[in-house]
Order: structure tokens, then C-alpha cells, then sequence
């Protein structure tokens, strides 16, 4: 199977290390506006500066979609349009419009829409869920998402721009946590949100409390403005445990953790291309998001849903 990447910046370095490392696959072309971006590449793999030049290429399979957020729609509504299957980083889209109409065509054309939740594939958050099914049931539920954004952007600095982003800490950070809860408790629905903005108006710190179908509340709390980082599940048990997942644990390299979670989105996506069907699982996180957003603005400055 031959995967372009769209998109040459911080998170890039994970999947092509994924590619490299995984049976079956290869790299098929890369993209990047910035012919810098793509000197490493240049002799090795096609390599294009629009992106629909990468996808009209002969020969390629599926792509992996890692540009900014605002661009995350357009390349990966074309890639559809070619009916090429699609793992695009997070969040699938920067409205929920967009995403609900970009979820419509993937399922429409029977093609992968794939969000890359790479925590999902976290070592200690999967030992974790695998320890569940023998313990008491849970009875709460925390999720920390917690460092400073100017510290993990390098050169991306569109991270910093909230119209490129789709906002902050909640837009970016979300996403990962909402869905982390959704592994832990199944659908859910909010029921709070306080959200902190600087003074050019970015949200930089939120926390935001959560619901399962069956009553058990849980708390995700962000924060781009964090010295160090922390990112960690706390499930509580109805017979009093307390366990705890430390994503971070047993990785001293700065983002040490991705090496194996990008590892485990790769080979997830190209099963799900190999064995078919229309998957698009981006839409419940953006919809935590964009309701977040709905209700800081529903309510004076300051107070909780």
C-alpha cells in the first residue's frame, strides 16, 4: 500500500517513521507548500507543493492529512473526490458544519475518514481499559491535558492563530481528551464548561465536565499555559479504587510518546483501508468542542454552564 503525506510539519515525523516501521506500506509522495519542507524527500519520493498534485499521481493509495486545521476540509475533501481514503489529523474540521459535511461524503463514497485520536493507542491508557472489564464499575472519570502550546508547536506557529486553529486549548487539546473519555464511558454529553482566555482573547485554559449515558460524570481539564506537561487519565471505581494512566510515563524524549501512538493510528488506518468500509469518527469529538464554545457563550464571562 503506497500512503502520501500532506503536510510536512511537527507531527509529520511520526507518521513517516510509522510508514517506515510498518510491513506492507510504503511511502508514496509527500506535500508541502514550503519547498524547504521537502529537501529531506527530494530524489528519494515524488514530492509536490500542491496538493493535488500528490493526489492525481498514479499509483497512490490512501493519504495521510497533517496540514494546519483550517486546511484540514479542502485537502481532505479532494482526496475523497479521488476516491482516495483519508486519516486526517485532529480535528477532523474547525466548524462542525464542515465536518458534518465532510463526514457525509466520505460516507457517501464508501471511503475512511479516519481522525488520528493517537492517544487512543497510548500504552498505559490501553492497559488500563484492557484491566476494566474485571473491576468494579467506574464512578468517575478525569482527564489532564495540561502543557504549554508555544513549547510543542516548533515551526507551525498557525497553532497560535485561532482562525487557523479553530480556536485554543479546547479546539486543539480537546479533541484527544473528549475522546479518550468516549474510550472510557461511551457517548457522552456536557454538562459544564468554564473556559479562561488570555487578553487577545485565546481560551488557554478550560475544564470542562462531561456525562455518560448511564450517569458517571467526568472532568476533562486543559491547559496551554502549563509549566512541563501532564496528560493522564484518573478512573475512580465503585468500590473506592482509584487507578491512574500516565501517557507520558516511560518516555524521557520530548513527545517521546507519539513514536508508538502514531505507530498504532497508522496500522489501525491501513487495516481499515485494506478491509473497507466508509469509518468516520471525528464528528463526536468536534461536537464536544463546538458545544464547549456554544456555551461560553451562552453565559456572562466567568461562569459555569
Amino acid at each position: 500500500m503506497r500512503v502520501g503525506v500532506i503536510g510536512l510539519g511537527v507531527i509529520s515525523r511520526f507518521y513517516l517513521a510509522a510508514i517506515k516501521e510498518i510491513d506492507g506500506i510504503e511511502l508514496g509522495g509527500v506535500c508541502d507548500r514550503d519547498p524547504d519542507a521537502l529537501a529531506p524527500h527530494r530524489g528519494q519520493v515524488p514530492c509536490h507543493t500542491s496538493h493535488l498534485g500528490l493526489l492525481t499521481r498514479p499509483g497512490l493509495d490512501a493519504v495521510v492529512v497533517t496540514v494546519p486545521n483550517d486546511a484540514h476540509v479542502l485537502v481532505s475533501r479532494d482526496a475523497l473526490s479521488l476516491g482516495l481514503p483519508v486519516c486526517v489529523e485532529k480535528p477532523v474540521a474547525t466548524t462542525l458544519a464542515d465536518g458534518r459535511a465532510l463526514t457525509a461524503q466520505a460516507r457517501a463514497a464508501g471511503l475512511p475518514l479516519f481522525t488520528a485520536f493517537h492517544r487512543r493507542y497510548n500504552a498505559t491508557v490501553r492497559a488500563l481499559l484492557e484491566r476494566l472489564p474485571s473491576l468494579p464499575p467506574i464512578t468517575a472519570l478525569r482527564v489532564r491535558y495540561l502543557e504549554r502550546i508555544e513549547d510543542h508547536v516548533g515551526r507551525d506557529r498557525w497553532y497560535l492563530d485561532p482562525a487557523r486553529c479553530g480556536g485554543g486549548c479546547v479546539a486543539d487539546n480537546g479533541p484527544n481528551a473528549f475522546d479518550l473519555v468516549r474510550q472510557f464511558l461511551g457517548p457522552v454529553e456536557l454538562t459544564g464548561a468554564d473556559v479562561r482566555r488570555d487578553e487577545t482573547g485565546v481560551d488557554r485554559q478550560a475544564l470542562v465536565r462531561l456525562r455518560s449515558a448511564t450517569g458517571v460524570p467526568a472532568e476533562v481539564e486543559l491547559d496551554w499555559s502549563y509549566e512541563g506537561e501532564t496528560k493522564d487519565v484518573w478512573v475512580t471505581l465503585a468500590d473506592g479504587q482509584v487507578l491512574h494512566a500516565d501517557m507520558l510515563a516511560g518516555h524521557s524524549e520530548f513527545k517521546g510518546s507519539l513514536w508508538h501512538e502514531y505507530l498504532g493510528v497508522l496500522r489501525e488506518f491501513t487495516h481499515l483501508v485494506r478491509t473497507g468500509g466508509d469509518q468516520a469518527d471525528g464528528l463526536a469529538a468536534l461536537s464536544l468542542v463546538h458545544e464547549v464554545y456554544q456555551a461560553e457563550l451562552s453565559l456572562p464571562s466567568g461562569q459555569e454552564r
